[in-house]
């Protein structure tokens, strides 16, 4: 179990890389927008068509200004992200909890506390999954793109579905890890790698 364990957790670990790579493509995206978008305001102002026209009216021309599409490509990136993000957090235990009573409780009753919250991530997280999945395939029949970039709408919902999927498999695993620590007394996976509060 320790073996597969390890197979979980690093494609967890991967998917929450490729998550921060495409977050801080969609940071850098952002930023970039809000700078062009400033410096075409600048360059629409009367002081520069008064001070440089030709360079102001050049720029503008070139393209200077916000990235076209920005919003589209930031709101299908981060929920992309969102679900990058789901397994690794399943797996290393990362939700936030509060123990105020339960530390108090006996080491056995806390593990089926938390087999029983397992048993909870894992509905939600199958669920969310086969629904995204249903949405991904009605985007892809009716052919729906965005509204600028007029890339399809179902790519994103394809793009978080891995994520998704990843999450709501790793949610069983857990599920079954902590199955198999309850009745084995065994612990596979200690829950201290979560913010406790």
């Amino acid at each position: 179990m320790t073996g597969l364990h390890r197979i979980v957790l690093g494609l967890a670990r991967i998917m929450a890389l490729m998550g921060g790579v495409v977050l801080i493509l969609l940071v850098l995206i952002t930023c970039i927008s809000i700078l062009g978008r400033v410096v075409n305001t600048a360059l629409h102002s009367a002081l520069m068509m008064s001070v440089a026209p030709g360079l102001a009216t050049w720029l503008i021309d070139a393209g200077v200004g916000a990235i076209r599409g920005s919003y589209e490509l930031v709101e299908a990136g981060m929920a992309f992200c969102i679900f990058a993000f789901i397994p690794f957090c399943q797996v290393t235990m990362g939700h936030a909890s509060v123990d105020i009573f339960t530390n108090a409780l006996p080491t056995r009753v806390n593990r089926l506390l938390e087999l029983l919250i397992s048993v909870l991530f894992a509905v939600a997280l199958v669920t969310i999954a086969i629904q995204l999945n249903a949405g991904m395939l009605r985007k892809l029949s009716s052919g729906q793109t965005s509204l600028l970039l007029e890339f399809p709408v179902w790519w994103a919902y394809a793009a978080s579905l891995v994520g998704a999927a990843l999450a709501a498999v790793t949610s069983v695993y857990i599920v079954l890890m902590r199955l198999y620590e309850l009745l084995s007394g065994r612990m596979i996976a200690p829950n201290a790698v979560g913010a406790d509060h």
